[in-house]
């Protein structure tokens, strides 16, 4: 497999204050990789660094070429963002979300059928406004309207935030399967290490946004201040 995405000696900064300190890793093409670390870490400006939402230096590489710009150029080049909090419009309709997230190009019945097969509740709750749903729902229209895009590369901030057990199970079925039936690559930010490492190929672990410890996902989960600190055993 060719690396998808390499970041290499990235730095972020919210006005004077440096978040990330020359984070390098990479993202394998058709993979899964997941992001961890406690809160202030460097997680989350990790994502917002890709995506072009906060000031940034260093090298920074999609398919082979250097990204540059906004959001609006991420979304382009074929990657989409699943901010943390889940970022719904919650005015609008279920099937209105959707429709924005192919705003970047013409979407397709085909678009929608694609989606309905991995979410297929959302044929029923079409008109339903956005603001009325589950939290676990809105995650899911989340995770729909980001994949109505076609992205190459999902970036997902803390999917699991504020979610139930059995919530958190189902969406992260949903993700493992859009990987693997669809060789969608994901990104994924998460504090709960036992389902982002049982997930994940590949780990990156954070210390004060910097990278601390990066290997295949089996390897971080035995070192000891993993357990330690994340699995608590």
């Amino acid at each position: 497999m060719a690396a998808l995405l390499e970041l290499a000696d990235v730095d972020a900064r919210y006005g004077p204050i440096q978040a990330l300190h020359g984070v390098t890793l990479s993202v394998e093409e058709g993979e899964i990789a997941a992001v961890l670390g406690a809160n202030g870490a460097g997680k989350t400006t990790t994502l917002r660094a890709i995506s072009g939402t906060v000031r940034r230096d260093g090298t920074l590489r999609f398919a082979g070429r250097a990204l540059h710009g906004g959001p609006d150029a991420t979304a382009r080049h074929g990657i989409a963002h699943v901010p943390e909090g889940r970022g719904t419009f919650a005015e609008l309709s279920v099937w209105e979300n959707l429709r924005l997230g192919a705003y970047s190009r013409r979407a397709s019945k085909e678009d929608f059928a694609r989606v309905q097969r991995y979410f297929p509740w959302i044929e029923s709750r079409r008109s339903q406004q956005a603001g009325t749903l589950s939290g676990g729902e809105q995650q899911m229209l989340a995770l729909a309207r980001a994949f109505m895009q076609r992205p190459r590369l999902l970036l997902l901030d803390e999917p699991s935030l504020g979610l139930a057990p059995l919530l958190v199970t189902e969406i992260f079925r949903i993700i493992r399967e859009l990987n693997e039936q669809e060789g969608l690559t994901v990104l994924v930010v998460e504090q709960n290490a036992h389902i982002a490492l049982q997930l994940a190929q590949t780990a990156y672990v954070l210390e004060v946004g910097r990278v601390a410890l990066a290997g295949p996902s089996a390897e971080v989960q035995q070192h000891e201040s993993i357990r330690r600190s994340y699995l608590g055993y």
